[in-house]
């Protein structure tokens, strides 16, 4: 339950009846330097223990060198393909993040505006900055657990979340010190859609998706299909209920690809998105404090990767950019036996070269 109220990004799947295909064992657009034969034995090793069900894809210099999907065939009765989406959870906080900074170079929005500014009934509201929540300084706290309980796997609606985040109030003043919020992006979420003028779903869809050329990435207002759901195993793997993604809009709700997720955070870094100045605002300061404004920090041995992670109760993923190498990372998995982080260290130990101990399946 920590890890969940930590990181909590929610999301609901549809695996439409697509074509079942089974899945290669041997890698696609492979480049020698990510060591693919080793990845190729560590991804069968899981897949022959039934130690998870997800997709890894690699890129160096802006271009994908690795790409392996694994497990899917042992979901009973589940179609998928090659665009079969997965739930990102709060990787979409990378995504909202994104946009904010998109008005803020605009002129549109400034870090320093103050959440009164749009609900001024919130706690806090005259104190909190723009700035505030993107670097989870807020105080604001996680609407999505209520009475220690995930309730947002049923249906609600706006004003009840609303009235949670206000019931719950700040743990601290703003800017003390630094706790993940969901709340704080739910509510900087809706700020996007009335400085925008347009929900979430066609924001993302016309600031990202579409520049980019990203084809398996929106969020759950669009209604993508073809999109996994989340699974547990126990002797076999079986579907389970996940959070409403509706609840979550801007939080955890968008469904991708690893690939486009790759695509996304290259060309963050490429600064095709946003500019230099403004990337840099975005990461932790200083070096090593962990989470920044939009993007978080991940160290690996002496390889720093900056990105976002998500969970949700049964899909989790992460994706993650070294800055000196222009290797970036996507991971997602709807059936997870083995930690996210257990398993990206396996990977970037085997991508840099490095002997890997074999994650322990649970």
């Amino acid at each position: 339950m920590k890890r969940l109220a930590a990181l909590l990004m929610l999301l609901p799947a549809l695996a439409l009846p697509l074509l079942a295909q089974a899945q290669p064992r041997s890698s696609q657009a492979v480049h020698a330097e990510v060591h693919a034969e080793k990845l190729d034995d560590f991804i069968n090793h899981v897949e022959d223990n039934n130690g998870g069900i997800g997709s890894l894809s690699i890129f160096r210099g802006g271009r994908e060198v690795y790409a392996r999907r694994f497990g899917q065939q042992n979901l009973p009765g589940v179609a998928y393909d090659e665009n079969s989406r997965y739930q990102i959870a709060s990787v979409t906080k990378m995504v909202t993040a994104i946009l904010a900074f998109k008005l803020i170079e605009d002129g549109r929005l400034r870090l320093d505006d103050r959440l009164s500014s749009f609900f001024p009934d919130m706690p806090s509201s005259h104190q909190i900055s723009i700035g505030n929540l993107l670097e989870h300084t807020s105080g604001l706290g996680n609407f999505a657990i209520r009475n220690g309980q995930v309730w947002v796997v049923d249906p609600l609606n706006q004003d009840e979340i609303l009235r949670e985040i206000r019931t719950q109030g700040v743990a601290f003043e703003p800017g003390e010190r630094v706790a993940y919020s969901n709340s704080a992006y739910f509510l900087l979420r809706m700020i996007l859609e009335q400085v925008y003028g347009r929900d979430y779903h066609d924001i993302v869809a016309q600031e990202i998706a579409a520049p980019l050329g990203l084809r398996n990435f929106a969020s759950t207002r669009s209604h993508p299909g073809n999109t996994f759901k989340s699974y547990a195993f126990a002797g076999q793997w079986r579907e389970i209920k996940e959070i409403v993604y509706s609840n979550v809009i801007g939080v955890g709700d968008i469904a991708a690809t690893t690939h486009d997720l790759n695509v996304l955070i290259t060309a963050l870094f490429e600064y095709r998105l946003l500019r230099r100045e403004t990337v840099e605002q975005m990461q932790p300061r200083p070096a090593g404090s962990g989470w920044g404004r939009g993007l978080a920090e991940f160290t690996y041995g002496e390889n720093r990767f900056l990105g976002h992670g998500g969970d949700v109760l049964g899909s989790h993923s992460r994706v993650i950019y070294n800055p000196s190498d222009g290797v970036a990372i996507a991971y997602s998995t709807n059936g997870e036996r083995i930690p996210t982080n257990d398993f990206l260290r396996a990977v970037v130990d085997l991508c840099y070269g490095r002997e890997a101990v074999l994650p322990r399946i649970k």
